[in-house]
């Protein structure tokens, strides 16, 4: 179980219950607990959802810690969030992020299962945001060192939800997600490597799996709707986009007629962020920005080639570019991209002219093969500040209306990297 759409009013829980039936959710502020009857709500856990649940939880204080019990029967579990601030205040905020877990010789270690959940909780940030690849349905693990449960590459919704169960039976997910909010982000492996939405057949049943097992609620007009944005307090706004449903297939030729976003969602993400009044504006692309992927065609949305020079008609870069300068001429400020999915980890300046620069930030993976830094895209002017490759690892952002931190910390929980920006006004 866990929570996740939180505001400083409402958020989400979604649960799998032991079986199908009656799930009730009782909740209330940590400093009330024995003191207040708290609240409850009812849903019913069906198989068409394969015993998922999620319920609404409204009537919250603005940034406060709550505890709530979920229970069916004589079965009852118990976890922890933190609401968001009053869109007015200046709150600091910590978030963290990574992505990629479980790809082939990577699943739960039988001893061990997925370590970096123990170093990421110590950190207790306000939410997590899982950045993409939250399983490898295409990838098969199997081995001595594995638990079993995913040597099979998935083609049916319940092979698909086979792969959620497998890495939320892991202790220490588990207990990460019961401490604090989650956003599911996905991306290719959550249906098939570098897959483009409107091309993929298996696109509606990876996508209808990631739904039932994160707690996301799109609008009624839009079933499935992943982009979104939140708001915590005046420091920070983030944006979460969808780069897998509505893109152009990667070999099409770059242009103005290839998308990664689609209409709607560039309309919207422009609109967005370039109205927020928040400090930090957070834009998280399960793809990067500069570091190159996918052979032979880019999946990401640079069209470096692996020296990191552009190469005409590749990646998505002219739809980066109309983004990023209409960014610019907005006077967007204090704006950060989060990604993951390279497998290693690297802090990036982007200062594509002399007036206006902004930040990527990329992490993971979580457990996943190792990634390497690589030349990034020349023609955003980059500067890496840091990269670690060769280690599972996420990140963590601390942020007040004056400064952001950002930390990059391994398996190990050790702090590899820090670095501070201050804010523009």
């Amino acid at each position: 179980m866990t929570v996740g759409e939180v505001t400083d009013t409402s958020a989400v829980l979604w649960a799998r219950a032991p079986a199908t039936g009656r799930v009730g959710v009782r909740y209330a502020p940590s400093a009330d607990a024995g003191s207040a009857e708290p609240r409850l709500v009812e849903g019913e856990a069906e198989p068409a959802r394969d015993q998922t649940v999620k319920l609404r939880l409204d009537f919250l204080r603005a940034g406060t810690r709550y505890r709530y019990t979920v229970s069916q029967g004589t079965v009852a579990v118990e976890g922890e969030f933190a609401s968001a601030p009053a869109p007015g205040s200046a709150a600091p905020v910590r978030l963290s992020w990574s992505g990629d877990l479980g790809s082939r010789g990577h699943c739960r270690h039988v001893t061990a299962d997925y370590p970096i959940f123990h170093a990421l909780a110590r950190h207790r940030p306000d939410f997590f945001l899982f950045v993409g690849d939250t399983i490898y349905a295409d990838q098969i693990c199997a081995g001595p060192d594995r638990k079993p449960g995913s040597d099979f590459r998935a083609s049916s919704l319940e092979e698909f939800r086979a792969k959620h169960r497998y890495n939320r039976a892991d202790p220490g997910v588990q207990a990460f997600f019961r401490q604090t909010a989650v956003y599911g982000i996905w991306d290719d492996h959550d249906v098939r490597n570098d897959f483009a939405g409107p091309s993929e057949p298996l696109m509606p049943v990876g996508r209808q799996a990631f739904l039932d097992y994160f707690p996301i609620v799109p609008p009624a007009e839009e079933p499935g709707r992943l982009y979104r944005r939140f708001r915590w307090g005046s420091v920070l706004e983030v944006f979460i986009l969808d780069t897998r449903q509505y893109r152009s297939r990667n070999t099409d030729l770059d242009g103005p007629d290839k998308t990664m976003l689609g209409a709607e969602q560039k309309r919207w993400l422009l609109a967005a962020v370039t109205g927020s009044s928040a400090t930090w504006k957070v834009v998280v692309t399960s793809v990067s920005l500069s570091i190159p992927t996918g052979r032979p065609a880019r999946d990401s949305w640079t069209s470096a080639n692996f020296f990191g020079f552009p190469e005409p008609g590749a990646g998505f870069a002219t739809e980066r570019d109309a983004v990023l300068e209409a960014f610019r001429s907005a006077g967007v400020r204090n704006l950060v991209f989060l990604t993951a999915d390279t497998h290693h980890a690297e802090i990036l300046r982007h200062e594509p002219t002399e007036a206006w620069s902004f930040h990527e930030f990329s992490a993971g993976p979580l457990a996943a093969f190792y990634g390497l830094s690589r030349p990034v895209d020349q023609g955003l002017n980059p500067h890496t500040l840091f990269a670690l490759g060769g280690i599972e690892n996420f990140g963590v952002v601390d942020a007040d209306a004056d400064t952001l931190t950002v930390r990059i910390i391994d398996v190990n929980g050790t702090v590899r990297f820090f670095h501070t920006i201050r804010s523009s006004r």
